[in-house]
C-alpha cells in the first residue's frame, strides 16, 4: 500500500448512469448496486479521465492509502475488450505524459504477439483516436500560426490548450506548471470582444458558469490545480451581474489551501462588453 492520489465516487450523488465507465481507458469502473463503483485500486491511475463524465459531479480525486496502480493488470484487463478500447488507454498514457507506464505497455503487447498501433511506433507524428473534447493538448502558438493568422488578416487565437472546460480539464495537465491562469465565466468572451488579445494573451484558459454549474465540483478542481500545480497567477474574468460572482470566494479559499501567495486580478466585464474593474 501507498499514499496516492486516486478517484473517489460519492455514492449519494452517483445515478448508476455509467457514463464514465467508457472514459475510463483503464476499465477500473463498473456499475454494481446500481452505483458505479471502482473494482480495485490497480487499475486507478489517479489522473480522473472519468471525471468530466460524470453529469452528477459523483467523481472526485482523493489523496489516500491504495494498492499500486499496476500497468500490467491493466493491460489484461483491457486487451480483451479489442483495439478501440487498447488505443484509447494508450493515448491516455500519451496525452498525460505517463511514458513509463506507455512504455510498459507496449512491451506487454509486444510479450502478447499483440499488433501495436502505428500511432505508438517511434517516429511517428499523428495522434491517436478517442473523445477530443476531452484529450489533453498542448498548443501554444508558434510564429507559424502567426504568420497564418496574419496572412488571412485576423489576429491569432490565443488558446494555448484543450480542453477548457473546468469539469474535463485534469488537474495534472502538464500546461498548469509555471502558469498564469486565466478563469472566466463562460458569457465573458462572447461579451468582451478583445477577449483573446486583452485577457487570454500568455495564460491558461479555464471556463466555466457560475451559476448553472456545479460550484462544489468547480471548487474540487480548482483547489486541487492549486495544489499540485506552481501557478503563478490567477485572473478571474465575469460579468457584472451579481451570479457571476459564484466561483470568486471558491478561487480564494483554493489559494489559501494551497499555502502559497498566489496573485489574484479581479476582472469584471459590463453587458455591453466593456472592461468596468481591473
Amino acid at each position: 500500500m501507498e499514499k496516492r492520489k486516486i478517484i473517489k465516487i460519492d455514492e449519494n450523488k452517483c445515478n448508476g448512469c455509467g457514463l464514465c465507465i467508457p472514459n475510463c481507458p483503464e476499465g477500473a469502473l463498473q456499475v454494481i448496486d446500481r452505483v458505479v463503483r471502482l473494482v480495485s485500486d490497480l487499475f486507478c491511475d489517479g489522473l480522473g479521465a472519468c471525471i468530466g463524465h460524470c453529469p452528477q459531479g459523483a467523481i472526485t480525486i482523493e489523496e489516500r492509502d491504495a494498492e499500486e496502480y499496476n500497468e500490467q493488470s491493466v493491460m489484461k484487463n483491457i486487451v480483451k475488450q479489442g483495439k478501440n478500447v487498447i488505443n484509447a488507454h494508450l493515448e491516455h498514457l500519451k496525452s498525460h505524459g505517463e511514458h513509463e507506464y506507455l512504455q510498459e505497455a507496449l512491451a506487454y503487447l509486444r510479450e502478447s504477439n499483440m499488433e501495436i498501433p502505428c500511432e505508438s511506433k517511434p517516429g511517428h507524428t499523428h495522434g491517436f483516436g478517442g473523445c477530443p473534447g476531452s484529450r489533453v493538448l498542448d498548443f501554444r502558438k508558434t510564429p507559424d500560426t502567426i504568420k497564418v493568422a496574419q496572412t488571412a488578416g485576423r489576429s491569432p487565437s490565443e488558446l494555448r490548450q484543450w480542453p477548457v472546460q473546468i469539469s474535463l480539464v485534469p488537474a495534472h495537465a502538464p500546461y498548469f506548471n509555471g502558469a498564469d491562469l486565466l478563469i472566466a465565466a463562460d458569457c465573458v468572451p462572447f461579451a468582451y470582444p478583445d477577449f483573446h488579445r486583452d485577457l487570454l494573451k500568455g495564460k491558461v484558459l479555464l471556463v466555466g458558469c457560475p451559476k448553472l454549474d456545479d460550484i462544489e465540483v468547480y471548487k474540487e478542481k480548482i483547489a486541487q490545480i492549486m495544489a499540485d500545480n506552481d501557478i503563478k497567477s490567477i485572473t478571474y474574468a465575469h460579468m457584472e451581474v451579481p451570479c457571476c460572482l459564484g466561483l470568486i470566494v471558491p478561487i480564494q479559499e483554493a489559494i489559501e489551501r494551497s499555502g502559497r501567495n498566489i496573485p489574484l486580478e479581479d476582472v469584471v466585464i459590463s453587458l455591453r462588453g466593456e472592461v468596468i474593474k481591473k
